[in-house]
């Protein structure tokens, strides 16, 4: 299995932390950047090789990955010379990929089996997989429901559940087909293209440990967690 791992941005919202390191090399606990532990359970997971997309400070990450082989994987790397979206990297790739592939950010730590996720989208017969995320936010206000003028419905302090992607998918290098290499590509265009051509993507439900450390708040949370779920997240890694 073939694994695409997006480190390519420049992390802006974590910042002071990505002044000097990209954020996929922050360190999370005592010993380990978030890098060295997403790779370590790609190779838990079943996976062989991966492509890791660079772009800021991408040396950085080439120096501290290197071949991969010290986690038992082969590694190869694509520049970003400009930003190109989630699946723009994917573009410039396309004779490097296998049929069905894993695609990730470089920035998420969770106990997901990756080698599952691709597994499930290729059963699905999808052209897309997106890994998704139970949330539920509470709005700290009574919410109105207008029409015309007056007040037709009122909830206080309701709850929203919903599903969020978690930056993890599954994909088939035919879905990329008629897309531009070199050229920026969002997730959510490719995702309204499928919808607009009435080709859904398959949704993996997943219920576990997840946290995308975006801010510098959610960089804090994973430190203060780790210790407690190092067994989780490194668990035949």
């Amino acid at each position: 299995m073939h694994a695409v791992i997006l480190a390519g941005g420049k992390g802006v919202r974590l910042r002071p932390y990505t002044t000097a390191l990209p954020k996929p090399l922050v360190p999370i606990g005592d010993q380990h950047a978030i890098l060295e532990i997403v790779l370590r359970q790609l190779a838990a997971s079943g996976f062989t090789s991966c492509t890791i997309a660079i772009g800021h400070l991408g040396h950085i990450i080439r120096a501290y990955v290197g071949n991969g082989s010290q986690w038992g994987l082969r590694v190869g790397y694509s520049t970003e010379d400009s930003p190109l979206g989630t699946m723009g990297p994917l573009l410039t790739m396309m004779d490097r990929l296998p049929d069905d592939f894993l695609v990730m950010n470089g920035d998420i730590l969770t106990d997901l089996d990756y080698g599952e996720v691709v597994r499930s989208h290729r059963a699905s017969g999808a052209p897309l997989t997106v890994a998704t995320y139970a949330r539920k936010v509470a709005i700290d206000f009574g919410v109105l429901t207008t029409e015309a003028g007056r007040v037709t419905g009122f909830a206080e302090k309701p709850s929203m559940d919903y599903r969020v992607s978690m930056g993890v998918y599954g994909l088939s290098r035919e879905t990329l087909a008629g897309y531009t290499p070199g050229l920026p590509l969002g997730f959510d265009e490719l995702v309204l293209d499928l919808l607009a051509a009435e080709r859904p993507p398959h949704a993996y439900e997943f219920d576990g440990y997840w946290l995308d450390i975006g801010r510098p708040d959610d960089y804090d949370r994973a430190n203060a967690e780790f210790t407690t779920h190092r067994g989780l997240l490194l668990k035949g890694a």
